[in-house]
């Protein structure tokens, strides 16, 4: 008697994923990969709190996504704060992120269950940030994320970082993939906004706290965690 075949292998070869209508996957790193908000809103303080700055975590969730600079610049033009020299102050707030990351940063629940899951399925998968490249060299080695990444692309020295669509842009254009057939997948309002501006599937994961808030009504898919992902969120699309 001829087995019946599981319901996993169904999908897999559903001919909607057989045609192939997405095969590249990008994803956002800090909030997503790895549980670093936390500590850039920790560096953040150290560093605000010596100009006496103490932001709200509204307020700091508000401006989640954008570059340092573009938030340094956002929070001192707001409490009409003038800096000799932004770009130091940047580079602290990095410098300190680097430390704390490399000192006990977490993966997000389901990280490794989300790669293996694009690369059994063939997906080209890379990574879009607005984080420099000496934390994301950082980030994906902690992961042990490196072998499956086949691009990686930072906003830190473009024009315009998220919400701006570039740095997805450029991930697709490494990866040699149309933007239409790009799943993403993103923890912020402003990446969101990026991805969708880039014409990508948007797969958001809110932090807990904001999981309940309308403005993701905008993404394609909102999910609790990377491992609630499946095959038949493809099949949505």
């Amino acid at each position: 008697m001829n087995s019946v075949p599981s319901f996993q292998t169904i999908e897999i070869c559903h001919p909607y994923i057989c045609r192939m209508k997405y095969d590249t996957v990008i994803f956002d790193m800090d909030g997503l990969l790895i549980d670093s908000e936390p500590l850039w809103q920790e560096a953040a303080d150290e560093v605000l709190g010596t100009y006496g700055i103490k932001l709200s975590e509204e307020e700091y969730v508000s401006t989640t996504g954008l570059r340092t600079r573009e938030f340094l610049a956002w929070w001192f033009g707001y409490f009409h704060i003038k800096v000799e020299n932004p770009k130091e102050v940047e580079e602290c707030i990095t410098r300190k992120v680097i430390e704390k990351v490399q000192a006990g940063a977490q993966a997000m629940q389901g990280v490794e269950y989300i790669f293996q899951f694009f690369a059994h399925r063939k997906f080209k998968i890379g990574i879009a940030t607005s984080s420099p490249f000496s934390l994301i060299d950082i980030v994906i080695d902690k992961l042990n994320i490196r072998h499956r990444l086949k691009a990686i692309s930072s906003a830190q020295d473009l024009i315009l970082g998220k919400p701006h669509p570039q740095v997805y842009l450029d991930c697709a254009a490494l990866l040699e993939s149309s933007p239409t057939r790009c799943i993403c997948f993103e923890d912020s309002f402003n990446g969101m906004i990026a991805a969708k501006a880039a014409r990508m599937k948007c797969v958001v994961v809110p932090a807990p706290l904001q999981h309940h808030e309308t403005r993701w009504d905008a993404a394609d898919l909102k999910l609790a965690a990377l491992s609630d992902f499946n095959d038949q969120a493809i099949l949505g699309f």
